[in-house]
């Protein structure tokens, strides 16, 4: 594992991770079985509508010890499934984790009627404070955002300046559609020409784009030999037989940038990749230049999923990062 700090100066410092590659150990399976958790569904007033938003919560977030995380998915048009191995922070840092399908996705409202216009980092935005209103935790609360998700809680700090968030985890997310671009385009071309030719299809034909991306992610997204079903469930919530592609292909998204605005991230943050990431240190960099508060692991047997693949040792540096001071 490679961790960097920075202050007004860089430090790097090289770290053996005891993982091993495609895995470390830990069950891959979802949930700890010994953590309880409560779910539903949240009403989401917007803009004369009212929505629902599909929640699971881990740990006891009413009697709680530690500030709350809340956990923002990838995709767009992904749902949280995928990201449930976070839920072990309740059990190993008792630190209560709020899971939520954003708007479109997975358990919450479907909207494949709504123009593309509809869809909007706002909306999301909007959701997120909701959600956070909800169970009353808006003046003591972390995020980690995964992706896209990360996208969107460096929009949410910079915008909205919640004066709850306490500290901001910025996981395998590009500064920029742009540098994400660039990077996708780099490890493209490692890939065979017919894996190229249907990445470069996208949605328009999501079957075919499908089956190359599920090579290019055995490369750059997962290693685990075995996918786990929750992580399956979140890429078939688009790709399935039943699946909804309406997010995913929303276009709000295409030119995001948030380089010009990095200084603006004013709580503590850490950022997080792995060695073989799609988010390759390069599309993180801007991050880890302008923040001025703010910590850099790279977990060196992972790709973009380094809490499955060094499940353990993830939990272990966000569950130490966020207990900090807590």
């Amino acid at each position: 594992m490679t961790q960097k700090t920075r202050s007004w100066k860089r430090i790097l410092s090289v770290l053996t991770s005891a993982a091993c590659f495609g895995g470390n150990g830990a069950s891959a399976s979802s949930a700890s079985p010994t953590t309880p958790f409560t779910e539903g569904t949240i009403p989401f007033p917007y803009h004369g509508e009212t929505f629902h938003t599909y929640y699971k919560v881990f740990g006891d977030i009413q009697n709680r010890a530690h500030t709350p995380l809340v956990v923002l998915h990838g995709g767009p048009g992904l749902t949280h499934d995928y990201m449930i191995p976070i839920s072990d922070l309740a059990h190993t840092a008792n630190i209560p984790v709020v899971f939520y399908d954003q708007l479109g996705n997975g358990r919450s409202t479907h909207l494949r009627e709504k123009p593309a216009d509809f869809w909007s980092v706002e909306l999301f935005m909007d959701e997120l404070s909701n959600l956070l209103n909800h169970f009353s935790i808006q003046d003591s609360f972390h995020l980690l955002g995964h992706s896209w998700g990360g996208e969107l809680g460096t929009e949410f700090e910079v915008q909205r300046k919640p004066k709850g968030l306490k500290k901001l985890v910025i996981s395998d997310t590009p500064a920029s559609s742009a540098l994400w671009g660039q990077s996708l385009a780099q490890l493209m071309q490692t890939m065979p020409q017919d894996v190229q030719d249907g990445l470069m299809v996208g949605l328009a034909d999501p079957q075919k784009y499908w089956a190359a991306l599920q090579v290019f992610s055995a490369v750059y997204g997962c290693t685990l030999k075995h996918l786990p079903a929750a992580y399956n469930a979140s890429f078939l919530a688009i790709f399935g037989p039943h699946g909804d592609t309406t997010v995913a292909s929303a276009p709000f998204s295409n030119d995001w940038t948030i380089v010009d605005r990095i200084p603006q991230i004013t709580v503590p943050t850490l950022l997080l990749n792995g060695h073989r990431d799609m988010a390759q240190d390069f599309v993180m960099e801007p991050f880890f230049k302008g923040i001025p508060d703010v910590k850099w692991t790279t977990f060196m047997n992972s790709t973009h999923t380094p809490f499955w693949e060094e499940r353990a040792r993830y939990m272990e540096v966000v569950g130490d990062y966020l207990k900090k001071t807590d």
